[in-house]
C-alpha cells in the first residue's frame, strides 16, 4: 500500500510541476520513480523532506523570474529540471533511504538531511544570490565577479543557503515527529541542517571555481556553463571536461552528507 501511495503522491506533485514547466518529460519520469521509492521504501520522513526541497526550490525558481532570466542563459541547468538534475539532487537521498530500509540507523537519517540540506541550500543561494544588488565575490580570492559566474558568493546568497539548510532540518524533525519516528531534538536537526547545508553549498561554489568544466561566450566574453550563448557556440576555457554541473551537485551533496554525519558525535 505504501508503494501505491508513494506512486500516486509523486505522480500528482511531479505532474503539477511538469504542467507548470518546472520539469521536463524525463524529469517528470525520474521524479515519479524517485518519489515512489522514497515513500514505498521509506515513509513521510524521507518523502516529506524531499517534497520540502522540491516545492520550495520550484517556487523560488519562479520568484522574480524576469530579473533572473538573463543569468539563467549562462547556467547548464535552469528551473526546468531534466532527469539528470533530478537524479543529481535526489538520487543520493534515495540510496540512503534504501539503506535505512535494509538497516535502520540514525546515521542514514543524518546523512540524508545533510544531502537534502545541501541541495536546498545551493538552490536557495543561487535563486536569492542572483537577486543581490551587490556583485558576487570569488570564493577563492574575494575578487568581484560578474553576476552568475560559477564560484561566486554573496552575503544574500550565503544567508539564503543557511536558511534553506535550517528549514530542511526543521522539516525533517517535523515529518519524523508526525509519524512517531525516534529521532533527535528540533534544535539539533536545525543545527545539523544549517551547518551541513551551508558547508555543501560552499563546496559546490569551490568546485565551480576550480574544477567544474566552464566555457566562454565568443560574443560577450562571459564565462558560462552552456554550449551556446548569444546565439553562438561557446568554447572551453577551464576545468575538468567531465566535471559537469550535475556531477558538482552530486559531489557537494556527498560532502554535505558527511558533514551532517559528524552530528552523530552529539548522540554517542
Amino acid at each position: 500500500m505504501d508503494w501505491i501511495i508513494g506512486l500516486l503522491g509523486a505522480a500528482v506533485v511531479a505532474g503539477a510541476a511538469f504542467y507548470k514547466k518546472s520539469l521536463t518529460l524525463s524529469g517528470f519520469a525520474a521524479a515519479v520513480l524517485m518519489g515512489t521509492v522514497y515513500y514505498g521504501a521509506g515513509n513521510l520522513f524521507w518523502f516529506g523532506t524531499l517534497l520540502l526541497f522540491f516545492i520550495t526550490s520550484t517556487l523560488l525558481s519562479k520568484f522574480k523570474k524576469e530579473r533572473k532570466a538573463e543569468l539563467e542563459k549562462s547556467y547548464a541547468k535552469t528551473g526546468n529540471r531534466d532527469a539528470g538534475q533530478v537524479w543529481a539532487n535526489g538520487g543520493l537521498g534515495m540510496l540512503l533511504c534504501l539503506c535505512y530500509a535494509i538497516w535502520p540507523h540514525v546515521a542514514w537519517q543524518l546523512a540524508f538531511v545533510g544531502v537534502m540540506a545541501t541541495v536546498t541550500s545551493d538552490t536557495w543561494a543561487t535563486e536569492f544570490g542572483s537577486l543581490s544588488r551587490k556583485p558576487p565575490r570569488s570564493i577563492l580570492n574575494g575578487k568581484v565577479l560578474a553576476p552568475g559566474t560559477s564560484g561566486g558568493v554573496s552575503v544574500l546568497g550565503t544567508a539564503a543557503a543557511l536558511a534553506g539548510g535550517v528549514l530542511i532540518g526543521i522539516g525533517a524533525w517535523g515529518f519524523g515527529y508526525a509519524i512517531g519516528m525516534p529521532g533527535l531534538p528540533l534544535w539539533l536537526w536545525a543545527l545539523i541542517g544549517g551547518i551541513s547545508g551551508s558547508a555543501g553549498a560552499f563546496a559546490d561554489s569551490y568546485l565551480g571555481a576550480t574544477v567544474q568544466m566552464m566555457r566562454s561566450c565568443t560574443v560577450c566574453g562571459r564565462e558560462v556553463e552552456v554550449d551556446s550563448h548569444c546565439g553562438q557556440p561557446t568554447v572551453y576555457v577551464r576545468g575538468w571536461r567531465w566535471m559537469s554541473n550535475d556531477r558538482v551537485n552530486s559531489i557537494s551533496s556527498i560532502f554535505g552528507g558527511l558533514v551532517a554525519l559528524a552530528g552523530i558525535l552529539f548522540i554517542l
